[in-house]
């Protein structure tokens, strides 16, 4: 393995760590605000956060005697940053109400865990080549079997003795649903785009997220100045590190990594947010459920290794 390479596994590894234990700020943040005024100002942090780093990417693009692509138009990227925020918005919210423990608890319904919820969310990965089965993508054997891997292993996760599931774990698997179609979506709207573009997407897709968020939390949830300042640390963390250094990081990363490698590698978000909550909140996964998280996880790679 070259320096570059092994740097460029460092910093997925890092960026798989700040995302993994970014499902236990957005447990906390939600003890103080609700799901969609967090989701609100952490993607408008987010979007903010992205701003030098365009800055300095346009500067190095200007001086490149050889661009490696041509600028996408203002207006086309607009407007796929549009569709994809919107494909983003409900993917985080779903998510996020998942993780809202005074919400669902009000209506008498049991959240997720922020372990439970970074393996569910992985499962994106597993539904992303199946999905594309409706596109005209072909699913290979791995990918099935991965599949399959995944579903015993989310049985074995969120279904209990008694048969019943926790609303909290089917809300985060709609959201992962959303974030395969996020996936799909960046799939169709991203190539041809150089690496300043990309950026520029991303900052547009988390601008809109954060506008349909905020609107939402207008019109559903009571905002206060109080509930802010409680969730400022999970915020702070899930905008700037989580959305803003994290996505840095994966930018830079993925110059010298392979796109498959790179994937197996931020699966791991999945154990950190086990670790995180076990660390951080308490919590604790039985026997079973840990049995779950691992087919699941095996399941991810497999769907990754052989496509």
């Amino acid at each position: 393995m070259n320096t570059r390479s092994l740097r460029a596994d460092v910093l997925l590894f890092i960026t798989a760590a700040i995302w993994g234990f970014a499902f236990v700020a957005q447990r906390v943040g939600m003890d103080h605000v609700g799901p969609l005024t967090f989701n609100g100002v952490r993607f408008t942090l987010g979007a903010i956060s992205l701003v030098p780093l365009i800055r300095v990417m346009e500067r190095q693009r200007s001086v490149a005697t050889t661009p490696v692509a041509t600028p996408t138009p203002t207006p086309a990227l607009i407007k796929g940053g549009i569709i994809l925020g919107g494909a983003l918005f409900l993917g985080s919210t779903f998510q996020q109400l998942g993780l809202a423990a005074p919400l669902l608890e009000s209506f008498g319904v049991a959240p997720t865990t922020a372990g439970k919820a970074g393996f569910i969310t992985g499962l994106y990965v597993v539904f992303v080549p199946l999905m594309g089965l409706m596109i005209g993508q072909r699913a290979g054997l791995g990918s099935w079997m991965g599949c399959g891997l995944a579903v015993i292993g989310m049985y074995l996760l969120s279904v209990t003795g008694d048969m019943t599931v926790d609303f909290g774990d089917i809300l985060v698997l709609v959201s992962a649903v959303f974030w395969a179609v996020h996936v799909l979506m960046i799939g169709k709207l991203s190539p041809g785009m150089d690496g300043v573009d990309a950026v520029k997407l991303s900052s547009v897709q988390f601008a809109t997220c954060a506008v349909l968020s905020m609107v939402g939390a207008l019109a559903t949830e009571e905002i206060t100045l109080a509930g802010l300042s409680g969730a400022a640390i999970p915020i702070l963390y899930g905008g700037l590190m989580s959305v803003g250094v994290a996505y840095t990081l994966q930018v830079v990363a993925q110059r010298n990594a392979n796109a498959a490698h790179a994937a197996i590698i931020l699966s791991l978000e999945s154990v950190f947010a086990a670790i995180g909550g076990f660390l951080m909140l308490g919590e604790i996964l039985t026997v079973r459920a840990l049995i779950g998280c691992g087919l699941m996880l095996v399941g991810m790679l497999v769907s990754q290794l052989k496509p």
